[in-house]
């Protein structure tokens, strides 16, 4: 039997908060991919720990200071947020489906199989590290839930975090254990697919190595419930409302979030190698939370000017769109059979894979804003709305 509704799910006014939150989730996850197409072997040479900050220890400078900072900021961490509120999204459905009286899940399974098939035709065609299918697995059992008590939804919560950061210390204790040897690479092959392969080359790469590829998803299984189910229950307890209850939660987040996520991932950080997967699915989002938290009070006190609420306001109404553009553009400016700026610049130190980011960025931020003057919803947004809105008669 479904739970009855707080005052709070209720509601039907839209929360600036969480398009705030979106925006900044969706470039957020492009700091991190950013050095994924820039890399030598692109997607493959994630697998070789293409991802990992330099050790800045073993040879300090300013551009390897800069470039650590920067990964430190981002890896793992707006993900992680983007997750909670892919779970709070969840979350106002049902309150939507519940003010309408529709049964639930109702259609819901339609609109994951789509988002399924989106993350399928986005993992194909444009980058192998897509977290769209992984999401709309996740969201069918979290939708299922949402059905149950909310007792059930707690021991459901904690024992996926449970489980995840059981798996994921398992793998640390064997990573830490295994003796030391050299830096890994991606073969000569695959940085010649993605430095001068054509784009038929790369899908048919990705299709024959789509276990390997999409690992992350099932590793981090446990943890999308979590987070899921989190955003659920900081949505239900106002966390992204205007209102004195939810300033208190967000600053709580803050403190908590950011008080224990900072030194934690510091620790996986200068851990090393051996650590990366214990920061990246467990410390990291627990600095999410301080993100979003953080974020939530540069709001409440308008810290931010008034161009950046609305550039990431413009990128969180249309994230979905955002999220797949990002991509895109990076492939064809950076993969051989576009500008194949990853080749051109090997070797050339991390300010331009920076700048590349502030620079899609930008275009992202600007054309969201321009197409929202025009339009409703972002391009794929319209599209998803379309195919899965009930049809009159």
């Amino acid at each position: 039997m479904a739970d009855t509704l707080t005052p709070v799910a209720r509601t039907a006014t839209r929360l600036p908060l969480l398009d705030l939150l979106r925006g900044a989730a969706i470039l957020g996850t492009l700091m991190t991919n950013v050095w994924i197409f820039t890399s030598p072997g692109s997607e493959w040479g994630v697998l070789q720990g293409s991802l990992a900050a330099p050790d800045v220890l073993s040879g300090p400078s300013p551009a390897r200071l800069a470039e650590t900072v920067f990964r430190f900021l981002a890896d793992g961490k707006f993900l992680a947020l983007l997750t909670v509120l892919f779970g709070v999204g969840l979350a106002i459905q049902y309150d939507s489906a519940a003010r309408r009286g529709s049964p639930w899940p109702g259609r819901y399974p339609r609109r994951a199989a789509f988002l399924f098939l989106e993350g399928t035709v986005h993992f194909v065609l444009v980058f192998a590290w897509d977290v769209l299918m992984g999401y709309a697995v996740t969201a069918l059992l979290v939708a299922w839930l949402l059905a149950r008590s909310a007792r059930v939804r707690q021991v459901a919560m904690w024992t996926a975090g449970g489980l995840h950061l059981a798996l994921i210390g398992l793998l640390t204790l064997g990573s830490a254990g295994r003796p030391d040897s050299p830096p890994r690479a991606p073969g000569p092959a695959a940085v010649e697919l993605y430095a001068r392969g054509s784009w038929a080359e790369q899908i048919s790469f990705r299709l024959e190595n789509a276990a390997v590829l999409r690992i992350e998803p099932v590793l981090s299984f446990g943890l999308l419930v979590f987070l899921f189910l989190l955003g659920v229950r900081l949505y239900r307890a106002g966390a992204f409302t205007d209102g004195a209850g939810g300033r208190r939660i967000r600053a709580r987040l803050a403190a908590w979030g950011l008080g224990l996520g900072l030194p934690l991932n510091a620790a996986t950080t200068l851990g090393g190698e051996d650590f990366y997967l214990l920061g990246r699915y467990g410390a990291a989002p627990l600095f999410a939370l301080g993100y979003l938290g953080l974020l939530g009070i540069a709001l409440d006190r308008r810290w931010l000017p008034g161009f950046a609420t609305a550039a990431l306001g413009s990128v969180g109404r249309t994230a979905l769109s955002c999220y797949v553009a990002q991509n895109l553009v990076c492939v064809l400016l950076c993969y051989g059979f576009g500008l194949g700026l990853a080749a051109r610049f090997a070797g050339d130190g991390p300010w331009w894979v920076m700048g590349l980011w502030a620079g899609v960025g930008v275009v992202l931020a600007a054309g969201s804003w321009l197409w929202l003057r025009r339009f409703g919803r972002g391009p794929l947004e319209a599209l998803q709305h379309a195919v899965l809105s009930p049809r009159r008669r």
